[in-house]
């Protein structure tokens, strides 16, 4: 294990539904963990995705060990770690999680947002694990300001909609602007997911890529699998790129296969995505090939 400084927390958020966050944390969890460091995935949705995704619905179901007894009960947050058989581990998520939001407001008066950090992140960071990988949930509240605060280094999933890019600016505002004030928090990675379409004509697919790439104060967050700096080549006919984070049928049966990309369609085009998002959280920002 690397304990040389390098390791680093993250969250995967966005305030809105649909957007593949779940998807996006189990598979960066898991290519971490293929580049030989030792990972964790906090599942900290209380609607459970990404630990039903692995296979955790039992775990979910027992509301007796959660994430609750780390922040209650002085619990060693290792006793409610599970080895997920994928090279990387989970604090899985519990059908219980809105009853410990409620607990955190009552319970931790003064620092209701630094329990996940002072109970799990730091004992765990650099310790135990290299990278640790948090799921939000899709809506502000304790839950989220907790995994924010414990990683200040977001990745930031959006899908193709009227409402990806306003989305985008209510994290920001409601979400990442008011922690500024306190604390550094970093956007690391935007990261188009879920596009199916074309992006040779106006479709949702290209008007999330053209906006995203519009932005240059954005430039430095885009993957390279996702920057785009010559639209001729995708309007022309030399061939059409396919940038953004692809919607593959294996992604979605690897879900229902309660496994991870990698282990379910280790050919699959799009892990290359996963690949450099992993290096990015790996080095804290993207490096352009450009």
């Amino acid at each position: 294990m690397d304990t040389t400084g390098n390791s680093r927390a993250v969250s995967v958020c966005m305030l809105k539904g649909g957007v593949g966050k779940s998807t996006i944390a189990v598979n960066l969890a898991r290519q971490l963990a293929a580049h030989d460091n030792d990972v964790l995935l906090i599942d900290l949705d209380p609607n459970g995705h990404a630990s039903v995704g692995l296979g955790f619905k039992d775990h979910y179901h027992d509301t007796d060990e959660s994430i609750g007894s780390a922040f209650f009960e002085d619990a060693d947050p290792l006793s409610v770690v599970y080895d997920t058989t994928y090279d990387f581990d989970i604090l899985p998520s519990s059908e219980d999680l809105e009853q410990v939001e409620r607990e955190i407001v009552v319970g931790d008066v003064f620092q209701p947002s630094a329990l996940l950090k002072r109970e799990v992140v730091d004992p765990l960071l650099g310790e135990e694990y290299d990278f640790i990988v948090t799921d939000s949930p899709a809506y502000r509240s304790r839950l989220t300001d907790n995994a924010l605060v414990a990683t200040t280094n977001l990745v930031l999933p959006l899908a193709p909609g009227n409402e990806a890019i306003s989305g985008l600016e209510r994290t920001i505002e409601r979400q990442i602007a008011p922690l500024r004030k306190h604390m550094d928090v970093d956007v690391i990675a935007l990261v188009p997911n879920m596009l199916s379409g074309r992006i040779d004509q106006q479709t949702q697919d290209r008007q999330l890529l053209e906006r995203l790439n519009s932005y240059d104060s954005l430039k430095d967050r885009i993957p390279n699998f996702a920057r785009i700096s010559d639209w001729d080549i995708i309007d022309g006919d030399g061939g059409t790129p396919t940038p953004g984070i692809r919607d593959r049928t294996g992604i979605t049966k690897a879900y229902g296969n309660r496994q991870p990309l990698l282990d379910y369609d280790p050919d699959c085009d799009q892990l290359e995505c996963f690949q450099e998002l992993a290096h990015i959280v790996e080095v804290g920002e993207v490096v352009s090939s450009v």
